[in-house]
């Protein structure tokens, strides 16, 4: 399973901003999309996750400005990110729960800037 995430930017408080992540490779085994994001200094946290069979969940922070929509023709999945906060600044990361070895893979972190 590969993951290729991009999207990122500076955008102003209030702001929004979509983070794509493409999968390819043997997409058959995965459980879930997530996404994860790590401020400068801080562990890297769980933003929301999309199940294989379209379930979603979303981290208290995040819940009602966030959403996890998906295009399944084109092996996309979206981080949609609405009423930007400067605390949401951080490294995105998206990853692949699988059901198999090595059970975990991750995209190259994509930076997002909110500025204030």
């Amino acid at each position: 399973v590969q993951l290729q995430a991009s999207g990122g930017g500076l955008v102003q408080a209030g702001g929004s901003l979509r983070l794509s992540c493409v999968v390819s490779g043997s997409s058959f085994s995965i459980n879930a999309i997530g996404w994860y994001r790590q401020a400068p200094g801080k562990q890297r946290d769980l933003v929301g996750a999309i199940s294989n069979g379209g379930r979603t969940n979303y981290a208290d922070s995040v819940k009602g400005r966030f959403t996890i929509p998906r295009d399944n023709a084109k092996n996309t999945v979206y981080l949609q990110m609405n009423s930007l906060k400067p605390e949401d600044t951080a490294v995105y990361y998206c990853h692949a729960d699988v059901s198999s070895w090595p059970y975990n893979y991750w995209g190259q972190g994509t930076l997002v800037t909110v500025s204030s």
